[in-house]
């Protein structure tokens, strides 16, 4: 039996004011071909999943929060309880608009990695309405600061 424990998952801490923990794929000890699974916490008041499109389709469960979804053209509030659709290739972004972090899990299929997160360490991740679409309109801003230093892995 293989067992993916959070308690002992360090997880990464990224630019845009979050950690990020892989359950399934990734460093995780449980690897599928099918999808991956990860526990997320955005931090109070503005911690991000930056805007950002990927291959694989996905969904999004706030545990405990609540957040700003844009998705495509669409701008909505997701709270506690709820999950999101998130089909191939189209653009989204989640911001924590909560005084308390906001906690979720992702669910994509199939596995693999997602260029996201590559591009928001190393500084690259593409702006919106600059490099792809805009975000829509009266969104929150797309967190694209560098990384001063990378704490975890």
């Amino acid at each position: 039996m293989i067992i993916a424990d959070l308690e002992k998952i360090e997880g990464r801490r990224y630019p845009a004011r979050r950690r990020t923990q892989n359950l399934v794929g990734g460093a995780s000890p449980i690897q599928t071909t099918n999808f991956s699974i990860g526990n997320v916490v955005l931090d109070p008041n503005g911690g991000q999943v930056p805007w950002h499109n990927q291959e694989q389709e996905e969904v999004y469960f706030i545990i405990e929060g609540v957040g700003e979804l844009c998705l495509g053209e669409e701008r909505q509030t997701l709270s506690t309880g709820q999950a999101a659709y998130i089909p191939p290739k189209v653009f989204h972004q989640i911001t924590n608009l909560g005084d308390k972090p906001l906690r979720m899990l992702y669910c994509y299929g199939p596995a693999g990695d997602v260029a996201h997160w590559k591009q928001e360490l190393s500084g690259t991740l593409p702006v919106a309405g600059v490099d792809v679409p805009p975000l829509p309109e009266g969104a929150c801003s797309q967190c694209t600061e560098k990384p001063k230093e990378i704490v975890g892995r």
